[in-house]
């Protein structure tokens, strides 16, 4: 059996055009973190309207997110600033603040902590950025597109573009 791999040799993601096929799910699939993303998006689409029409799907959003934030066990706010082609493959324990702003393409593993250290301050994550199992993002920090978090890192300094942070605290290690 052989495996054809030309499809993947040049398959980069992009951190600014959003791959809406990492998101999808099919219907009659058990796929809770996709549930609970394709939940945190349909409310968002109904909110943008106040049309009486909507007030009921709009409701059964939030449902649908309090049923999927109890099977996963995740704390994703449904109002936070997502961008589009988020995969979180296993997303029990995920924290994060609901004034954070995620880029697009970003994959986020158990555990990750996305938070503020003072009342008014939350990190900004770029586009393609890989947050490894158990890792803290804390304070008013920028982390750049195309960048790495290692597996329980601590986060609390600004990581520019292509970069990858390491340890407790984190250190950047260049490529």
């Amino acid at each position: 059996m052989t495996i054809n791999t030309t499809n993947f040799e040049n398959a980069e993601v992009s951190n600014s055009v959003p791959d809406w096929s990492r998101e999808h799910k099919s219907f009659f699939t058990w796929d809770p973190s996709r549930s609970l993303l394709a939940s945190i998006r349909a409310y968002q689409y109904y909110a943008s309207s106040n049309s009486l029409l909507v007030r009921l799907p709009r409701k059964i959003a939030v449902f649908r997110h309090l049923f999927w934030s109890v099977i996963t066990a995740a704390d994703i706010p449904i109002n936070c600033k997502i961008g589009g082609g988020l995969l979180i493959p296993h997303p029990n324990g995920i924290v994060i603040h609901p004034d954070v702003t995620i880029g697009v393409n970003c994959l986020i593993f158990q555990q990750v902590t996305l938070g503020s250290v003072s009342e008014c301050t939350t990190p900004a994550i770029g586009g393609h950025v890989d947050i490894g199992a158990g890792a803290k993002v804390l304070g008013g920090i920028q982390i750049g597109n195309d960048v790495k978090i290692g597996a329980n890192a601590v986060v609390l300094i600004d990581v520019p573009d292509g970069n990858t942070a390491v340890g407790v605290p984190a250190r950047i290690i260049s490529h």
